[in-house]
């Protein structure tokens, strides 16, 4: 690749994928996401891009496959000889010894780009994520809450976050020493010399981020202290809206945004959903008393040998009919943080991943049934492997959603002619106003 490529990144899941994609697209800066290793040709189509990126499933994964698949991804993507390379994790940060872990993607990482001491940036205001002393805070419902105390995130079925010191939330992850650059740290004048100091004495190196004085700091700091031949640092999206602000002041980047046409309404929109989030469960009812219709399938029977088909088949039916009559459909298999758990609890893994499959199935049946040009996906998980049924390989932003940051619209690369550009918005599930899935059937931003 060109040497003019600013960064590389790895998202742990494909709507944290694509909400690195969103913020540079934003800054001005050309980004791809490939959804696996491309082809050279693949990859070729892409040259005048300037940050390229490979969208995972590690965060619902084990330390052993990570070390095994992350490893050769991150390889991967250290040959494109970017000035830093991203390991994205969500911005609530939700993690676990045996899921998701992120202590050891900070392992493999330092190990793999020989890098002493490894970022880690956390907090992004755009997304309403703070840092602050080494705590981490993220808004519900216009309230800042403390992780361990925040109604979503302290309940996630799967990692559910019982600690909001970050450090201390690592080390049930990782031996590594993880120092911090706090709120006051970051606002001395001999800022450069502290920083330099703390990494000679820790493997990783914590940054606090509260406002966007924080964040031009951290911006700065992170393209100061990059290896010559290539960086990593891990964090959530609040890496990028860092970054972005020192490439402008260098003057890398265009100090103007770009515009984005506005994409027209469609008369149906399919949507599948796997996210557990009552955020999700909001934004489903607001749809069912907006011209869509909600169809729910059991979690447990979908992924069991025994009913998993006859499910499929029935919300097909039903999807097929809703779509006929002119209706958008949604189906769905949680509806909040409760209704999926028992199956979760069951399969573990395995029925994260399944469910994602099945639904992705159902959603390329509904394309090539009735030609449509405009789908959704809601939940981190669900995106990263129902997408891939889709047998599309890469993303480019159609649409960046400013309002509702981390769930743009986006284009759609594939070999397959019915495919190849269509449009696709993905959502984690803690994001998008009441009225998302409208605005996306409608074209708004």
């Amino acid at each position: 690749m060109s040497s003019s490529l600013l960064l590389s990144y790895y998202g742990d899941d494909l709507t944290g994928s694509t909400d690195v994609m969103e913020a540079l697209s934003l800054g001005g800066i050309a980004t791809v996401l490939f959804l696996d290793l491309p082809s050279d040709e693949q990859l070729a189509r892409f040259a005048d891009c300037q940050a390229i990126g490979l969208a995972g499933t590690s965060r619902s994964e084990t330390p052993a496959w990570m070390d095994d698949h992350l490893h050769h991804a991150l390889a991967w993507l250290r040959s494109l000889d970017a000035a830093l390379c991203h390991y994205k994790v969500c911005s609530t940060f939700d993690s676990a010894p045996e899921v998701g872990n992120i202590g050891r993607a900070l392992e493999i990482g330092q190990a793999l780009f020989d890098q002493a001491c490894v970022p880690l940036v956390v907090g992004a205001p755009q997304l309403k994520r703070y840092t602050v002393f080494g705590q981490h805070f993220a808004m519900f419902d216009g309230e800042a809450h403390r992780l361990d105390r925040h109604p979503v995130m302290s309940r996630h079925p799967v990692t559910p976050m019982g600690e909001a010191d970050l450090r201390r939330h690592l080390s049930g992850q990782t031996a590594l020493s993880i120092g911090l650059a706090d709120v006051l740290c970051l606002a001395q004048p001999d800022i450069d010399e502290r920083i330099d100091r703390l990494s000679a004495v820790h493997q990783a190196l914590l940054y606090d981020v509260l406002d966007m004085r924080h964040q031009a700091e951290v911006g700065h700091q992170l393209w100061r202290t990059r290896q010559p031949k290539g960086g990593y640092v891990v964090g959530s999206s609040g890496v990028e809206y860092a970054l972005l602000e020192a490439w402008r002041r260098q003057q890398q980047i265009p100090a103007a945004a770009p515009s984005f046409p506005p994409p027209r309404a469609v008369e149906k929109l399919a949507v599948v959903s796997g996210s557990c989030s009552e955020v999700t469960a909001r934004q489903i009812r607001w749809a069912e008393t907006n011209g869509f219709r909600a169809i729910a399938l059991d979690a447990e029977g979908l992924i069991s040998d025994e009913r998993g088909e006859d499910i499929m088949q029935a919300a097909l039916e039903a999807a097929n009919g809703a779509l006929a009559d002119g209706m958008s459909v949604i189906l769905h298999t949680a509806m909040g943080p409760e209704t999926n758990a028992s199956a979760i609890a069951k399969g573990g893994s395995q029925a994260r991943h399944r469910i994602g499959r099945s639904l992705g199935q159902l959603l390329r049946r509904l394309v090539e049934i009735h030609g449509l040009r405009r789908v959704a996906i809601a939940g981190g998980d669900t995106s990263s492997h129902a997408l891939r049924e889709l047998r599309v390989h890469a993303l480019t932003i159609r649409l960046p959603l400013p309002e509702t940051p981390g769930s743009p619209l986006c284009r759609a690369y594939s070999d397959e002619p019915g495919f190849d550009g269509l449009e696709v918005a993905l959502k984690g599930g803690q994001v998008g106003s009441d009225a998302y899935f409208g605005n996306i059937r409608d074209g708004r931003a």
